[in-house]
């Protein structure tokens, strides 16, 4: 049985929620909150399984509730986005820098039907998400204003290429910002999350950290110091050392973009001046072309099982040996820093 508090500001969400939940003798809503204030206290008293939010327009109110509910009584948090994503994307990035594991579609939503296969994604993706480790989220201090003026370095590698999934938002923003405006190489990231809200996770850390954080254009050229992430529904890659690849090739293994498709992209062109990170995430997605990445003779690291939210893709990597090292995520970006420049 999945104990679910429900955070709704809206009445239409929170009957689409209880229908879907009524559905299921394997899932209880226990109670709905109306304020990021109840959600907290009522957390707290409750101790439910995980915490379902409405993702507010504004963004800021949806995240301040995440981020005391990690502070307060840490619990699995997943967002409700009851509107098209494009509205929402500055607002689902701060909800999962604050914490939140993922932004999903509310039952029903946005004129979509609320029929038999709606609500066992809805419900199947709650009960996953009930089940992962917390990583506590502190209060994010300032670093101050960028400075991308500063010249590259030369390089020991070519090019940086990662992969994340589940906690890879608040995972992508403690290593980006330990990296420095002067990188000496491009970032190309892969980051699976529900459609419609990359954007604004890319734009929300391009206004927060050092380097230069967009998603990735078809043709574009490749710079360093610049972060580049996957667009929706798409492949990301490269073609050749100084062109972006944006492709509508097949899925891998399920996953588009995927990350095992990247890493085999830089393989082929970088081959040993190649580096690739997996991060914490459900599943394998990265293992296969890590393969192919090592074989060319790149570099691989992995998150540790005690700093990821799951340990799925990791410990995938690790487990089929494909990993020089196996790190912290405070140790990753120094890591990464140090290999790009030869040290």
């Amino acid at each position: 049985m999945v104990r679910i508090l429900l955070v709704a500001s809206t009445h239409e969400v929170e009957e689409l929620v209880k229908k879907a939940i009524e559905s299921d003798a394997s899932a209880e809503l226990l109670l709905t909150a109306r304020s990021g204030k109840d959600a907290v206290r009522m957390t707290g008293e409750l101790l439910p399984d995980i915490v379902a939010v409405e993702l507010c327009p504004s963004g800021d109110d949806s995240a301040k509730t995440v981020r005391e509910i990690m502070i307060s009584a840490p619990t699995p948090v997943v967002m409700l986005a009851s509107r098209d994503g494009s509205q929402l994307g500055t607002a689902s990035a701060q909800a999962l820098e604050a914490g939140a594991l993922a932004v999903i579609p509310a039952p029903g939503a946005h004129g979509t039907a609320l029929d038999a296969p709606a609500i066992e994604k809805f419900l199947s993706t709650v009960k996953a998400m009930s089940q992962v480790k917390i990583v506590r989220q502190w209060r994010r201090k300032d670093h101050g204003s960028k400075d991308r003026t500063a010249p590259a370095a030369s390089a020991a590698i070519g090019i940086v290429a990662i992969a994340a999934s589940t906690g890879g938002p608040a995972a992508l923003r403690s290593i980006l910002k330990e990296i420095s405006a002067d990188f000496p190489v491009p970032i190309l990231i892969v980051q699976h999350m529900s459609n419609g809200f990359i954007d604004g996770v890319a734009a929300s850390l391009d206004a927060t950290v050092p380097p230069t954080v967009k998603v990735a254009r078809n043709g574009e050229l490749l710079r360093p110091g610049t972060v580049y992430f996957a667009p929706d529904n798409y492949q990301l890659g490269v073609s050749g050392r100084s062109r972006l690849r944006i492709s509508d090739d097949a899925p891998v293994n399920g996953f588009k973009p995927s990350g095992s498709y990247l890493f085999g992209s830089i393989a082929r062109v970088f081959k040993g001046e190649s580096l690739a990170v997996i991060l914490t995430g459900m599943g394998d997605d990265g293992t296969e072309g890590l393969r192919s990445l090592r074989v060319a003779g790149g570099k691989a690291i992995a998150q540790d099982e005690k700093s990821s939210v799951v340990f799925g893709m990791p410990k995938s990597a690790i487990g089929a040996g494909l990993v020089d090292l196996v790190l912290p995520l405070e140790s990753i970006a120094e890591n990464i820093t140090a290999i790009a420049r030869g040290r």
